[in-house]
């Protein structure tokens, strides 16, 4: 298994992660991919991604953050990158206009530079997307080019939004939210979306899946997503794993 997102810099996990490690192993995840969020997040991102040869990450500034992050351009998130092995995508970046805790149009502004960075790196971009679907569609539609490689985090949209934008060729990671009794037309969606374009992700230490509820997330919960992805594509626990740690080497090149 991968837990193709985590925020490994956040408390509890940052304060534990010899034993957040331990656990993922035990459980069997072999890959571990620790998203960036703001500049500060990435400052301790890399350092994680040196305690573990399973550990990796991205640069990416989330769209509630981007108020606080105005100079932040392309080059500037493609000279991070390059300053650093084992960060592999960029993210968590998109548009967010649930809380609008940023101005909208620096969202937008702020989305369009980490689009164009990871085309000009060849390099997934990681998707956050919220009461946003047409705007996140269009925007991306507007780049659409063979170097563009999607993936939807934490996927919880429309059952039409996934078929736009496998028209783009993306990928969608499924969340703990997939196990909520209230998520059935989450569920179907899921069913539909080809399973050459899943991924599983905790998002922790939030959303942790049933029967963890209320407790902190953390990747080792990971198995029971899967499981339940398991369940919705009638396919085997090992089936699911195999195939989704396939489609995360793919899309990251690894």
């Amino acid at each position: 298994m991968i837990d193709s997102h985590c925020h490994l810099d956040h408390e509890p996990l940052l304060g534990n992660l010899s034993d957040v490690i331990k656990r993922s192993k035990e459980v069997g995840i072999s890959k571990l991919l620790t998203i960036c969020t703001t500049v500060e997040s990435f400052d301790r991102i890399k350092n994680i991604i040196k305690i573990d040869p399973m550990i990796y990450g991205t640069f990416g500034i989330h769209p509630h953050e981007t108020e606080e992050s105005h100079l932040i351009d392309k080059n500037y998130i493609i000279n991070q990158i390059n300053q650093n092995e084992q960060i592999i995508g960029i993210g968590e970046t998109g548009l967010d206009f649930f809380y609008n805790h940023s101005n909208k149009e620096r969202q937008i502004d702020s989305f369009k530079a980490h689009i164009e960075a990871s085309m000009d790196l060849n390099m997934p971009i990681i998707i956050h997307s919220r009461n946003a679907e047409d705007e996140t569609y269009e925007i991306l539609k507007s780049y659409k080019s063979e170097k563009l490689k999607i993936l939807m985090h934490c996927f919880t949209g429309s059952l039409n939004f996934a078929n736009q934008l496998l028209k783009l060729d993306a990928f969608f990671s499924a969340s703990g939210i997939i196990t909520f009794k209230n998520s059935l037309d989450l569920q179907e969606t899921f069913k539909n979306i080809p399973l050459d374009k899943l991924l599983v992700e905790t998002d922790s230490p939030f959303l942790a899946p049933i029967p963890m509820r209320g407790k902190k997330n953390e990747p080792s919960f990971i198995k029971y997503t899967l499981e339940k992805l398991s369940v919705l594509k009638e396919k085997t626990d090992q089936e699911m794993s195999d195939l989704t740690t396939k489609n995360f080497n793919k899309l990251f090149n690894l």
